[in-house]
């Protein structure tokens, strides 16, 4: 069991026929803007710099992809819920984001984060009925987790399991112990 994979960032794409040719298997991240996608992806690779992370919610607005130690692939996409764009360009990513989601064939799992300090918000329980309308592959990984008392995480984990149903991981960028066993899931290791 690994703590850290090889992560390195391969490249954005609007939408999918920008995507890259690959046959790896692979996880989008789903969010709110700041839940830690980023975060995610930089602990798992144990690269602080590997992903932009910013304090300024919604400055992802691509597909970005990262290729981990050719054994899987993470694409990061826009987080919903908070952006200062048009309408226009909103719908437009909303498009975009859908045609990806419906129709990569690579996507193994579809990764929807909540985040530990805070009840799960109206659009993340509007994420995941979407998620659930078209029948995806979705796991929860719940961030932040080192953010609340060592007392309240397996309530706070076992809500949102009550909630979301399916497999739940715990993620903290600051404590690696979690690190391991979304790993193995992600290479299909056991865990």
């Amino acid at each position: 069991m690994k703590p850290f994979i090889n992560g390195k960032f391969l490249i954005s794409a609007e939408k999918l026929s920008q995507c890259p040719d690959y046959t790896l298997p692979e996880f989008p991240l789903l969010g709110r803007s700041n839940v830690g996608k980023s975060s995610f992806i930089n602990g798992l690779a144990n690269n602080k710099k590997l992903a932009k992370t910013s304090n300024v919610p919604g400055k992802t607005r691509l597909i970005n992809f990262f290729n981990f130690s050719d054994e899987f692939m993470i694409a990061d996409l826009p987080g919903y819920g908070y952006a200062k764009v048009s309408i226009e360009a909103r719908n437009r990513w909303q498009k975009y984001l859908e045609e990806y989601l419906l129709k990569r064939e690579q996507i193994k799992n579809l990764i929807q984060f909540v985040d530990a300090r805070h009840e799960i918000q109206k659009n993340d329980y509007q994420m995941r009925e979407w998620v659930l309308a078209y029948n995806l592959p979705v796991i929860t990984v719940v961030t932040k987790i080192d953010c609340i008392s060592k007392n309240k995480i397996q309530s706070t984990l076992s809500h949102v399991r009550k909630e979301f149903g399916g497999e739940i991981f715990p993620f903290s960028a600051v404590d690696k112990k979690y690190n391991e066993k979304i790993i193995a899931f992600l290479t299909g290791e056991e865990y």
